[in-house]
Parts: C-alpha cells; sequence; structure tokens
C-alpha cells in the first residue's frame, strides 16, 4: 500500500472542481417539507452526543452556531454544492468538509471512524463498520422523517444485520442519490463507425467495438491503475448480460452459500477477457487512473467509457451534445437489463458531536427541491425520497436524461445490482483490482480470476 497522502481540509465556500477530475463513486441514482419532519419519534430519542434537538423534540440543526464535519470524496461536486445551499438555508450551519480520494477513504474509514467526531462520511463497503459499532443507527431518523415511508429498495442496500450481512437490519446509512452504471459514448465517434443508435445486443456491441479498432479509434478507454480498477465495471456489465443479477447481490450481501465463480460469470469473465486480447482497451489501461479516463474521453480519444451517471452532468457541461449513454445490452434483443445502482452512501458516525443536525441534512437533500436539482443537474443522478417527490425538468436530449431513464428501465426489470467491490471492506483493492490487472497483462485466467477472488472472500467474511 503506498503511504496515506495528507488529506485536504476546506470549507464550502471554494469554488468546487469538474467532477472529472475525480476518482470513483461507485457505483448505484416532492413536498418542500421533509415527510414526517413535523412529528416527533415514538418512543425514540436523538442520541445522546446531539445538541442540536429543538425545545420541543423536533430533530433538527437547532438555532445556535453548528459545525458539521464531513469526509467526503474528492472529485465530486455534488457534495460541496449541496452542502453550500444547506448553509444558505440553514444561516446558523457550518460544513468543515475533508476530501480525499476514494481508496484513502476505504484505508482510513474505520480510525477516522474510531478516534474523531466526524459526522458524516462518505462510506466504503459498510458491513464491518457497522459490525464493529462504529457507525450510527438511523432507524430512529427514518420513523421521525417518514424515510420508512420511501420504496423498500431504495434503503435494503443501507441495511445490516447483527450477522453483518446487508440487505436487512438497522439502517446504517443513508444516500445522497442512487447512482447507476453504464456505457457513456462519443456521438460524433459512434457515428463514423455506423452506429446511430444504442446497441440491441451484446453481439451488436461486440460489431461496434470491432469497428472502431478498424478506423483507428480506440473502441474503450477504461481506468485500471491504481488500488481501485476499473475493469470491475464491465465485468459487472457482462454478468449482468450473462446471469440474474439477483445472485450478484447475494453474492454482495455476503448471503449463505453465495458464490462469484458461476458458469455465468465465467462467461462473463471469458468475454471481458475476449476485449482485452483483441486489443480494444487502451495499450497503458494499466496505467490509467480515473481522471486519466475522463480527459481522454472528453477530449475524443475514445468511442466508448463504463462509468457511471454521476459523470451526465459533467459530460452534459464538456461534450454538450455529444455523449450518450446506454445499458450494456443483453445476449438477445428484448433480454433482461441490469446495472450496477447503488446509493452515494454517507453514514453517520456513533461517534458523531452533531448527529441530528447530520441526520436533517440527509432528509433535506431527499426532500427539498433545490437540493433534489443539484442531485439530478450536478449529480447527475436520481435522489433518493418519496416515489412522488419532486424532480426538475430536464433537457430530453442531454445525457442525464439518458441516464435518468435508463435507471427507470433497471427499476422496471428488477436488474439493480450493488457493487462487486463491496462485497467486504477489501475485496476491491486485495482481490479484484489486482487480478483484473493481472489478466490485462495475461499473467491470469478468467478461470483463476473467479477462483480467487472467491477464496479470498470467504477468508475475508469468516468461512
Amino acid at each position: 500500500m503506498s503511504q496515506t497522502p495528507t488529506p485536504r481540509t476546506t470549507t464550502r465556500r471554494r469554488t468546487v472542481r469538474s467532477a472529472a477530475l475525480g476518482a470513483i463513486g461507485l457505483l448505484a441514482l416532492a413536498a418542500c417539507s421533509p415527510p414526517g419532519g413535523d412529528e416527533e419519534p415514538e418512543e425514540t430519542s436523538a442520541p445522546t452526543t446531539s445538541a442540536t434537538t429543538s425545545a420541543s423534540g423536533e430533530i433538527s440543526c437547532g438555532t445556535e452556531d453548528v459545525t458539521v464535519e464531513a469526509y467526503v470524496e474528492t472529485g465530486f461536486p455534488v457534495f460541496a454544492e449541496l452542502a453550500a445551499e444547506f448553509e444558505n438555508q440553514h444561516p446558523n450551519v457550518t460544513f468543515n468538509i475533508r476530501e480525499d480520494q476514494f481508496a484513502v477513504i476505504t484505508q482510513n474509514a474505520p480510525r477516522i471512524l474510531a478516534d474523531s467526531e466526524t459526522d458524516i462520511m462518505r462510506l466504503p463497503q459498510m458491513s464491518e463498520l457497522a459490525s464493529d459499532g462504529l457507525l450510527l443507527d438511523l432507524d430512529q431518523y427514518a420513523e421521525a422523517f417518514g424515510w420508512d415511508q420511501w420504496p423498500s429498495s431504495q434503503l435494503e442496500q443501507m441495511r445490516v444485520d447483527d450477522e453483518g450481512r446487508r440487505g436487512s437490519g438497522p439502517l446504517y446509512a443513508m444516500g445522497l442519490n442512487y447512482s447507476m452504471t453504464g456505457v457513456f459514448y462519443n456521438v460524433e465517434l459512434a457515428e463514423q463507425i455506423g452506429m446511430t443508435e444504442p446497441p440491441a445486443t451484446l453481439d451488436e456491441f461486440d460489431a461496434y467495438l470491432q469497428a472502431a479498432a478498424d478506423e483507428g479509434l480506440t473502441p474503450l478507454n477504461q481506468f485500471n491503475g491504481g488500488a481501485t480498477g476499473g475493469l470491475a465495471f464491465p465485468l459487472q456489465a457482462l454478468m449482468a448480460s450473462y446471469g440474474d443479477p439477483s445472485e450478484i447481490n447475494s453474492w454482495v450481501y455476503q448471503q449463505e452459500g453465495a458464490n462469484i465463480d458461476t458458469e455465468s460469470n465465467l462467461a462473463a469473465a471469458q468475454h471481458l477477457n475476449g476485449w482485452i486480447e483483441s486489443g480494444y482497451f487502451a495499450d497503458d489501461i494499466n496505467a490509467i487512473d480515473y481522471a486519466q479516463m475522463m480527459a481522454r474521453f472528453i477530449e475524443g480519444d475514445s468511442v466508448f467509457i463504463f462509468t457511471g451517471d454521476w459523470e451526465s452532468g459533467n459530460l452534459d457541461t464538456q461534450m454538450p451534445g455529444n455523449a450518450g449513454f446506454f445499458l450494456m445490452p443483453p445476449l438477445e434483443e428484448g433480454g433482461q437489463l441490469g446495472a450496477m445502482s447503488a446509493p452515494l452512501t454517507y453514514g453517520v458516525s456513533a461517534n458523531a458531536a452533531n448527529p441530528d443536525c447530520a441526520a436533517t441534512f440527509l432528509d433535506w437533500v431527499a426532500t427539498d427541491e433545490t437540493a433534489r436539482t443539484i442531485a439530478v443537474e450536478i449529480g447527475g443522478s436520481h435522489p433518493m425520497g418519496p416515489a412522488d417527490a419532486f424532480m426538475p425538468e430536464l433537457d430530453e436530449s442531454s445525457v442525464t436524461a439518458q441516464t435518468l431513464a435508463a435507471g427507470a428501465t433497471v427499476a422496471e426489470n428488477n436488474g439493480t445490482m450493488d457493487f462487486i467491490a463491496n462485497a467486504t471492506g477489501s475485496i476491491y483493492a486485495q482481490s479484484w483490482t489486482p487480478q483484473l490487472q493481472n489478466m490485462v497483462a495475461g499473467e491470469q485466467t478468467p478461470e483463476g480470476l473467479l477462483e480467487l477472488v472467491q477464496s479470498d472472500y470467504l477468508e475475508q467474511i469468516g468461512e
């Protein structure tokens, strides 16, 4: 592991950088007043560490000056924009925001949560953090604010039971939105290879990749350097084409007997390896980080990339009218469409100094019209919240509109998957990434990749 860089600390008074300069955010995507926000929670009370509950018992940020300590992922402006607007609407609140790359947060999370009074934090894989007592149980807030009346699928990925399995149990996190991954493409380059509409089958997509190679273009430019390899994105997309997305969720949620080394997942890994051997990826894929991938795509250096809808607003700004999006096509036309879709997950520390204010912010993000507009236009993803909540109007030709429509399609198909990197706290950096890098280098096979990842998984979950 490389030495952890010194984190940057800032307040929300600066200009936020473009999301194109950031790292991943796996992943996952009303009335003005919060639903249930005027009601007191029944037989519950705010944590004793909070000094912000009003005299009436209503959960809020109070009226006294309060500084919310936040630890978030660098390169994604949506949190900064939301924090700035919350400050604007709540003048007594100031956000003190520390930023690090996602790989660094993954390393730092247990220590930061254990040794500081961080109020709100971007979470990596959360099962172990919840099991170790480092995250606050948010069920009292779900009852008080009415989150438990939202579609249950929005919250189930953030529930952890007493055995550390996700999908049920207490609520230990909330999402700023729920994001989804898929395939972005350069419209002009796609037309150059004869693609005037998204492919309907995987075979059609393969044909376009070959056509791009025949034209001397880079078909796919994917980040795969460092500790967070991006080849996991196309691999999981291919898994959805070949198999049942629910089986992926069972594995990520650590359900008993779950196995990633299956016949359909092997076919997906072999298909990905075929793309590698055909030279569809940039030659230096194992040296490309996320920011380089985005910069090259925006500059027109590749036809396709796999990433998430969090880039939609950025691409609508940087490539207006020249970026498109589609879900990985199925094996047969009309087949099930699946995609990695998960909340952009934030938790409240068990040691938080201001848990009520942190929870109030999370509720406001999902229910305030201005906040939901920021989540869509800046974050490019669907906000959390009630099914009938306010949504801003969008230009139907924008890539943001395309990603939101694709998200609705995935939901209708029941094809939502959590990210395979979220199965354990170390499976991404210690298993998926190095083995996918080895496969690019010709030092690992698809069979060996899945066998080794499954072995590491069993060891990491104690089986």
